[in-house]
């Protein structure tokens, strides 16, 4: 029997209530599962990011509010989320898994990261920044994204437009030259990048693992980074 490609699924923290517990939705690993998956939560043990990387295919960075170095953002702004040990552990899961060219998806805080490990900035608060932004954080609201022509992700979706669902407060504002913004919302908010050097590193702001599989264009995706990881099977 062939073997399914593993993703390494750093665990969420529940730094709302103080953090001592690991935290992190079922729709992950349901859609990893979907498309063919094998995921794993890897927790916050530094030790293990050597072995992680090896023995894993791909690796995804899930949805949290943490705080990220104040050098991320934009000048005079800073991070209004406390502090996790998540943060460590991530970044060298990250950063080891482009090293090797193996996939990486982003999701919301994973998305941020893997834009500001390549070079971008962001802001602490959408709607402080731009009052005339849409409130991108609130779970019962959705909005349109459109897709930019001629990237790897309109390649994937096959569709310019479509909506999403947004639970975010901070965004990506500068765009470095190594990233390609490849979705924006509306009001311009960046809402999905590529690393164009990387085979396989993509960002979204928004939560396709809580989108219908079956209706949403979003599951695709998952379909993507699955496909792409198990190119690195042994």
């Amino acid at each position: 029997m062939k073997r399914m490609p593993k993703i390494a699924v750093i665990m969420d923290e529940n730094t709302s209530a103080g953090g001592g517990r690991y935290d992190v939705s079922r729709n992950y690993f349901s859609a990893l599962r979907r498309a063919g998956a094998f995921a794993f939560g890897i927790p916050y043990v530094p030790d293990l990011v050597d072995q992680v990387v090896e023995d894993f295919d791909g690796f995804l960075s899930v949805g949290g509010r943490i705080n990220f170095p104040k050098s991320w953002y934009v000048e005079g702004d800073q991070s209004q989320y406390p502090p996790s040990d998540r943060l460590a552990v991530d970044m060298a899961l990250m950063e080891s898994f482009l090293a090797r060219d193996k996939p990486v998806l982003g999701i919301c805080n994973g998305m941020q990261m893997l834009g500001c490990l390549n070079g971008c900035r962001m802001v602490s608060d959408v709607h402080s920044s731009w009052p005339d932004a849409l409130n991108h954080d609130q779970a019962n609201f959705s909005h349109d994204v459109s897709v930019v022509p001629g990237t790897r992700m309109a390649d994937i979706l096959g569709i310019e437009t479509f909506t999403v669902n947004t639970f975010h407060r901070e965004a990506i504002v500068e765009v470095s030259g190594a990233v390609t913004v490849t979705a924006r919302a509306p009001d311009g908010v960046v809402e999905a990048i590529e690393i164009g050097s990387q085979t396989f590193a993509m960002g979204l702001q928004w939560h396709p693992e809580m989108l219908d599989a079956d209706s949403h264009p979003g599951a695709r995706v998952f379909d993507a980074f699955v496909e792409a990881s198990s190119r690195h099977l042994r």
